[in-house]
């Protein structure tokens, strides 16, 4: 795009009912003019902005934010005919989310687009995307409580709920909130490169890249003991998480063949027991960097890794980031 200035590139934003206040104001924010600043080429010289941001509706009306006030739009929602980047903040209290369901008047508006025209959401902005047909056949997120929805509604979507956003070139998804902050800054480096992306981010005083994905902030329920099924056979391994557990020790505590253990275990928890118990050791292993200072190899044993060298290749393969970077992110303040 930095060779094409000869006008700016023209971004529509679509708000529409029930739409993540925090996320409508981001693309605006991102890339405006005044958040290139000091480095834009044209703040000295009268050239155009880099970009333009209209925000739009589909009625030309205003619209309920999730935070209870509303918004006007700026421009008429034609504005999304000429636009060469349309985004889709996340939206809540929707049929589109519930339902998978999008209202005719939006799917027409959409139609008006050019060809040629790039698509961004952000949260739950993915499933107006999904449901325009944009995302069939493709890899794409949104935010992890929404993934029984997602995929209930969009089986043709490839959906990835732990990363922060997929590209495309076309068409790119994020995940929840603030990863409509790193899908922006993605966006701005592929435009403008990486020095101007920093840039916005120093003057957002937001990080320009974010290591790992949202897998690293899921958190997941402790089964119950008293489900009937094989809840207390996983209550008794997340209490001997620092012993060699195997699957024979696992349908050996519930009673049962390995056989049938594993047929019931998948279908309580839809996973093999072998995937659950590496991801409940290093949710244990988690626990232990952001609130104890223990060495990385005694949180390895604790967890029931062994070695230092298990536990960062697990840690990395599940959130990205290896015990000391996650450490350091997550540390909890001392009382």
């Amino acid at each position: 795009m930095t060779a094409a200035l000869a006008r700016p590139h023209r971004v529509a934003v679509l708000a529409l009912d029930g739409v993540v206040a925090f996320e409508l104001g981001l693309p605006h924010r991102f890339f405006s003019a005044s958040a290139l600043d000091p480095g834009w080429p044209g703040r000295l010289t009268g050239a155009p902005p880099l970009y333009e941001v209209s925000m739009c509706t589909l009625d030309d009306g205003p619209v309920m934010t999730s935070a209870g006030y509303a918004a006007l739009p700026t421009h008429p929602n034609s504005v999304v005919a000429q636009a060469d980047t349309v985004v889709i903040p996340g939206i809540t209290n929707s049929a589109i989310v519930t339902r998978g369901e999008l209202p005719a008047d939006l799917v027409a508006l959409a139609g008006t687009a050019r060809p040629d025209a790039r698509w961004l959401s952000i949260c739950t902005g993915a499933f107006v995307l999904a449901g325009l047909g944009k995302l069939d056949g493709r890899e794409a997120t949104t935010h992890w409580v929404y993934e029984d929805l997602f995929r209930r509604h969009f089986p043709d979507v490839h959906l990835d709920p732990d990363v922060l956003y997929v590209d495309h070139g076309d068409v790119l998804t994020s995940a929840g909130n603030a990863a409509g902050i790193d899908l922006l800054l993605h966006v701005l480096r592929a435009d403008l490169g990486t020095e101007a992306a920093n840039r916005v981010a120093r003057g957002a005083v937001v990080a320009p890249w974010r290591a790992g994905g949202q897998a690293q902030f899921i958190e997941r329920p402790v089964p119950d003991a008293s489900d009937g099924g094989t809840g207390a056979t996983r209550s008794w391994a997340l209490e001997h998480l620092d012993e060699p557990i195997g699957l024979t020790d696992l349908a050996r505590h519930a009673g049962t063949s390995v056989r049938t253990f594993t047929r019931r275990f998948r279908e309580e928890t839809g996973e093999t027991a072998g995937t659950w118990l590496a991801r409940a050791r290093v949710d244990r292993a988690r626990h232990l960097l952001e609130t104890t200072d223990l060495p990385v190899d005694r949180v390895a044993a604790a967890a029931g890794f062994g070695t230092s060298a298990s536990l960062r290749q697990h840690l990395a393969a599940a959130v990205g980031l290896s015990p000391l970077a996650y450490r350091r992110t997550y540390r909890a303040e001392p009382a």
